[in-house]
């Protein structure tokens, strides 16, 4: 016969003998940086189903720039996704665009994006890319409160925050320490 009202009644019973400890509350500005960091983890992971739509739009039109460029939204991958919806076609021309760090070749480039270019595929193609942009707009007003929440809290040695990247894409360009 288990019930909500029979679970408060024990808790408080307990909690009248001094059996329960009162639970952690951290102060109203660690609560602050907590909310703030969770909305930066989602917008982290919207933006990940975002190039995610990105890759079956270009899979959809039988373009297989995925296998040849390891991110679609590096440098590389990024200038040929916007020449693409700019109107470019010729795949030698998107390929020329790559940087000096990809190993694929030119031609391996050129001939990955032979495709059906299809308007309603690079409609939705436009609208991924689209979103990705405005979210990554996004991460940096996000970033931008976390850090004045820190500099707010004077968490880093009481220097103003430096331009340090932890060595990923999505990592914050500050020193969260």
């Amino acid at each position: 016969r288990k019930s909500d009202v029979l679970d408060c009644q024990w808790l408080q019973q307990l909690m009248s003998y001094g059996l329960l400890m009162g639970s952690f509350r951290p102060p109203e500005e660690i609560c602050v940086l907590r909310a703030l960091w969770r909305q930066r983890s989602t917008l982290l992971r919207d933006q990940a189903r975002e190039v995610q739509h990105m890759q079956k739009s270009l899979v959809q039109m039988n373009i297989q720039l995925a296998k040849v460029i390891s991110d679609i939204v590096g440098t590389t991958g990024q200038q040929i996704l916007r020449a693409i919806i700019a109107g470019e076609r010729n795949g030698q021309t998107l390929a020329n665009m790559k940087n000096g760090r990809i190993v694929a070749s030119t031609d391996e480039i050129a001939k990955s994006l032979q495709g059906n270019w299809r308007p309603e595929h690079i409609f939705t193609l436009k609208q991924a890319l689209a979103r990705f942009d405005f979210i990554g707009t996004q991460l940096n007003e996000c970033d931008q409160e976390i850090q004045q929440q820190l500099i707010t809290l004077q968490i880093h040695d009481r220097e103003p925050a430096k331009g340090k990247r932890a060595g990923s894409r999505n990592a914050p360009t500050y020193d969260l320490r």
